[in-house]
């Protein structure tokens, strides 16, 4: 398992708890009974209160997103004493490493999709990571013998299997990728027919390029095709399980190993990150016990 993409998810959907909470918080406070409840929703006339909308938003998992709300203070005012700020370039390069965990940008964005989030929303929901790894990191420390260990142990998985790079153009029906195909044959530009007649929406926009890939990343007809291309060739219709792809080559990647000098840096983060996510948690423990942390949801409860 990679164990630098699950933590990455992790931080996701914390981070969508965050979301929520807030959300809940902001947009339907808690009132007394005293007060005149807003009605969020009814049912064959019969009300749904705010107040009972938060209370059941607290019960499934109010308690734990709290936390985290708690969490992203404590952080955010230790960051404040230690005069650490966040940039963009700080968030930028946080989403480069969030994004090359992915095999392709088009995995990414559905990751993204998935969680209902926007980049703009991970750059934003990430600050509070970001944070923590800037106040953490001047306790780091990694060695040469460990990035040489990590190396050693993990060589099979830092290989880079032969890759292939093409574009597609994907169609419903034989008989439309045909006539592209004729399009083509006739002087026709494929970014351009992509753009215009393709149907992945993913890549369209790109001219249909998928990037490189490798076995496994893709439709097996798809692999099959582009990997038995020159490059500059282009395939014949393609049947796939969303209907017809005409293919392009556009280079090929022998498969290759990357020497240690080659992955010392990004070895070197990959265990810092390691040791920050270990060390977070008993940071954190230790800060809100030297905190005054009034919690009234627990107390309440």
């Amino acid at each position: 398992m990679n164990t630098k993409k699950a933590d990455y998810k992790w931080v996701w959907v914390s981070s969508l708890l965050m979301i929520s909470l807030l959300v809940y918080v902001t947009i339907y406070p808690p009132v007394s009974k005293n007060e005149s409840e807003k009605t969020v929703a009814k049912v064959n006339g019969v009300s749904i209160s705010s107040t009972q909308l938060y209370e059941a938003m607290v019960a499934s998992g109010g308690e734990q997103t709290l936390d985290s709300l708690i969490t992203t203070e404590l952080v955010s005012q230790e960051g404040q004493k230690a005069g650490i700020q966040i940039t963009d370039a700080d968030l930028n390069s946080e989403i480069t490493s969030i994004q090359s965990s992915y095999s392709s940008e088009d995995e990414f964005q559905q990751a993204l999709t998935s969680y209902g989030m926007t980049l703009d929303d991970l750059k934003n929901n990430l600050k509070t990571q970001v944070l923590l790894k800037k106040i953490l990191a001047p306790q780091v420390t990694v060695s040469d013998d460990e990035i040489k260990q990590y190396y050693d142990d993990n060589l099979e998985s830092l290989k880079v299997p032969e890759q292939v790079q093409a574009s597609h153009i994907s169609v419903a029906t034989k008989e439309e990728a045909d006539a592209i195909l004729a399009e083509l044959k006739n002087g026709g530009d494929f970014a351009t027919l992509a753009k215009e007649k393709s149907v992945d929406t993913a890549t369209k926009d790109k001219g249909g390029e998928l990037g490189y890939f490798s076995s496994g990343k893709k439709e097996q007809a798809v692999e099959t095709s582009a990997c038995a291309l020159d490059v500059g060739a282009i395939s014949k219709a393609v049947q796939t399980s969303t209907g017809y792809d005409i293919i392009k080559v556009t280079d090929h990647k022998a498969a290759s190993t990357p020497t240690l000098d080659e992955k010392k840096e990004e070895i070197k983060q990959t265990l810092t990150d390691q040791k920050i996510t270990a060390l977070s948690s008993t940071w954190l423990e230790q800060k809100k016990s030297e905190s005054t942390v009034e919690n009234y949801l627990t107390k309440n409860a």
